[in-house]
């Protein structure tokens, strides 16, 4: 089907697009601000992080359960909705006086909050269009690439207001989340007159024959593969996502003499890094499809095994910004190849249950217990340190993963099997 004329697509390319640039105008400098503006030290940033993702758990299986019962009722996508409408007020008037004169109690609120609204709320909205695309006819790709371009528009403009006053990307994430919740209100998906081959109809009804019950659900954890696929989760993504978002925004600002510039720079580079994400999140699907899920999946792992490493090595703020962009060729892979491994390997109408988590509370579960545990490496360390043991480990569980992950071949064989 031509995507042009799917109306699904569109209005899922609407919720991305949206979503994205409103969490982009806060998180892509969320670290810098904390540590910055905020005045936390490495192991606070750390016990901030864990709380968030502690939080982050919950909602992620209340979202992942709730959403496979619903399938794609939007009742969750609502409440979601309604809490990033209230960032900018809450980050401004409760979360930052909180965190300046009453540390943990901050950490504490303002940890549901930041995951109901978008921690959480980036695993629900991509469950939910990955679920629209296979019901409706369209790649995922392209409608996540909308995603990644409103993050990367988002992230260019962040960075010039952050070193005005960052209560500018409050208020302005505010702003774009009640677009997001007025397309929400104005989305049904349904048949497309202009499309001939759209049996959406069909598929609705379907869907609600074939609703997983709470016992398919509860099923995935007492399966072998589920929990390797966890493991693996854990040891390479977790770590990634701690040197990614804790470690490197103020590693790379340390190279700069006069915040404002390194605020601006960083601003820039993130944008531009995202925009190269958004035109890979047209290419993965082809590349995963070509060389398979599991496959796809080490080679994301590797790339960040990479970024890992040459951070620890190099010290010229120019090479250390190209290799910032090999994000961009990760994001994409390693999204895009765990939906497509979970599908294969699982009951693919437990995708939201699988993708928020298996994917992302294994994420979270890593997160928890370790960035605490990083924040008080870097203390100690420093940078270049605590880099290369984060490589080593990913590293050892990318060896690992190479033996016990699913082979796409026996994936294949299985579901013909069932």
């Amino acid at each position: 089907m031509n995507i042009i004329y799917n109306r699904n697509y569109w209005f899922s390319s609407g919720y991305l697009i949206t979503f994205y640039a409103a969490w982009s105008l806060w998180w892509s400098f969320y670290a810098i601000w904390l540590k910055s503006n905020i005045g936390l030290s490495g192991e606070q940033l750390g016990i901030v992080y864990s709380a968030n993702s502690a939080a982050a758990m919950f909602f992620m299986i209340f979202y992942g359960v709730i959403q496979d019962k619903l399938q794609i009722g939007k009742a969750i996508i609502t409440f979601q909705s309604i809490v990033m409408i209230l960032i900018g007020p809450f980050l401004i008037y409760v979360y930052e006086p909180l965190l300046k004169n009453d540390f943990i109690l901050g950490a504490c609120i303002g940890a549901p909050v930041l995951s109901a609204g978008f921690i959480s709320g980036c695993a629900l909205i991509d469950s939910f269009i990955e679920r629209i695309s296979r019901l409706f006819g369209f790649e995922f790709g392209p409608a996540r690439f909308w995603g990644s371009f409103g993050y990367a528009i988002a992230t260019f403009i962040a960075g010039i207001l952050f070193g005005i006053n960052p209560h500018i990307n409050f208020w302005m994430a505010s702003v774009i989340a009640t677009t997001y919740c007025v397309i929400n209100l104005a989305f049904k998906p349904k048949h497309d007159p202009a499309s001939k081959t759209d049996n959406s109809s069909e598929v609705l009804a379907k869907t609600k024959s074939t609703i997983p019950t709470m016992s398919e659900i509860f099923s995935l954890f007492g399966m072998k593969k589920f929990w390797l696929f966890v493991f693996f989760i854990i040891g390479t993504n977790s770590f990634y996502t701690i040197y990614d978002q804790q470690l490197f925004p103020n590693f790379y600002t340390s190279f700069f003499e006069i915040p404002e510039d390194s605020y601006e720079t960083y601003g820039y580079l993130n944008s531009f890094q995202v925009f190269l994400e958004a035109g890979f999140m047209i290419l993965a699907p082809y590349f995963i499809n070509k060389m398979g899920a599991k496959r796809s999946l080490l080679i994301a792992v590797l790339v960040m095994i990479c970024r890992i490493a040459l951070s620890a090595t190099l010290d010229n703020v120019y090479l250390i910004s190209f290799v910032k962009l090999f994000h961009a060729i990760e994001t994409p892979l390693f999204i895009l190849a765990v939906f497509k491994y979970v599908v294969a390997n699982f009951d693919a109408r437990l995708s939201s249950t699988l993708y928020l988590v298996g994917f992302n509370i294994s994420s979270n579960i890593g997160v928890i217990v370790l960035s605490w545990i990083v924040g008080k490496l870097f203390d100690n360390n420093g940078f270049t340190t605590t880099f290369y043991i984060l490589a080593s480990i990913v590293l050892t569980i990318l060896l690992i993963g190479i033996f016990t992950l699913c082979d796409d071949k026996k994936a294949k064989l299985q579901s013909h099997q069932s």
